[in-house]
């Protein structure tokens, strides 16, 4: 991505080194920058995978921030570096309330941050809700192509959650060709999956949509299962419901009892991200003492050092790498960039002489 910035030249300081300008890039930008782009974004998601694998990275642990008073809601630092042919370095501070979706407002608030990495000066901060769904979804997107190669293709995908997640996911499938014969929906709020059902309907898929009564039900007449909910323990336990080996986008990460992945193969985006703070993977390798049952990354199975076998269900668990975030938001900065409307904001850094 090009970190070159428009707007006025901003002053070199004593040691000749320009500090670059500041833009502010809200929402509204970032979802036109967007739209529309589903394989392309699935494309800049799978280079920032490759580049990671490749050891091109810094992707430290996430920090969260919790809260004595509100045990459901937190707050993630992902700090990150992504290398390639164009760097660039930064952090995602996402918010996750789970009790705004009561008020009709989503989960998720976020904004992200991208630094100059030979300044390490900020150049950007974008309003980032939209692009941690993206990044997420594209994610998704990948791992059902990638891991279904082996397999007949999945034709009817059930989706375990319903909120914004869920749908940027399904848009996604569809942007990126995938088509069903049925869609199929579950979710402990009766008026969450109305909603997500008429979406659905309204976007154009020609795919019936239904309501099922209870995750056996949906689990079992689905071969691409989505598990996208708020889950803060696992709550789906008999590993019988996968006998007949779909591909399972894990996506929410605490939602499958260890003897579920015990039954699978796992794949996962960062072994050491992915087996901690209490995930289902994570809570496999407690119970175990041991990651044997991770068959490798995403990346492996792009490049083809590891291969999925048709005769188990196979679990896609992503920990959600902040150099994703990173790709992404560099991708929109850059088409911003490119229109000439890239919101400068004047004088942002003040002290810009190390002596006045």
């Amino acid at each position: 991505m090009n970190t070159e910035h428009t707007g006025a030249p901003a002053p070199a300081t004593d040691e000749g080194v320009t500090v670059p300008s500041f833009a502010v890039i809200p929402g509204s930008q970032v979802r036109r920058a967007l739209e529309g782009r589903e394989k392309e974004i699935v494309e800049v998601v799978e280079a920032a995978y490759r580049l990671h694998g490749a050891g091109r990275t810094v992707n430290p642990p996430s920090s969260f921030l919790r809260f004595p008073d509100r045990a459901t809601s937190r707050m993630i630092a992902l700090p990150a570096s992504l290398g390639g042919e164009s760097p660039v370095d930064g952090l995602k501070w996402i918010s996750s309330f789970p009790a705004n979706v009561r008020s009709g407002v989503p989960r998720a608030s976020a904004v992200l941050i991208l630094n100059d990495p030979c300044t390490g000066y900020p150049f950007a901060c974008l309003e980032s809700s939209i692009i941690s769904a993206t990044r997420t979804a594209a994610s998704a997107a990948s791992a059902a192509d990638r891991l279904s190669r082996d397999r007949p293709r999945p034709t009817r995908v059930g989706f375990f959650g319903t909120g914004l997640i869920a749908r940027y996911i399904h848009t996604f499938l569809e942007g990126t060709g995938w088509s069903f014969d049925d869609i199929g929906v579950y979710d402990l709020s009766a008026e969450s999956a109305a909603g997500f059902r008429l979406y659905v309907e309204q976007s154009g898929s020609a795919a019936p949509v239904t309501v099922h009564r209870s995750p056996e039900e949906l689990i079992r007449t689905s071969d691409l299962v989505v598990f996208a909910t708020v889950a803060g323990e696992p709550h789906v336990e008999d590993p019988e419901w996968f006998d007949h080996n779909p591909v399972v986008l894990h996506v929410s990460l605490r939602d499958l009892a260890p003897r579920v992945l015990l039954a699978s193969t796992n794949i996962v985006d960062d072994i050491e991200h992915c087996l901690r703070a209490a995930t289902s993977p994570h809570l496999t390798e407690q119970l175990t003492g041991s990651r044997d049952f991770v068959h490798g990354t995403l990346d492996d199975v792009m490049a083809g050092r590891v291969s999925v076998p048709r005769s188990r269900p196979v679990v896609f668990s992503p920990f959600g790498l902040g150099v994703l975030d990173l790709a992404v938001g560099g991708f929109v900065h850059d088409r911003v960039a490119r229109s000439g409307e890239l919101r400068i904001v004047d004088d942002f850094f003040h002290e810009r002489r190390r002596y006045g």
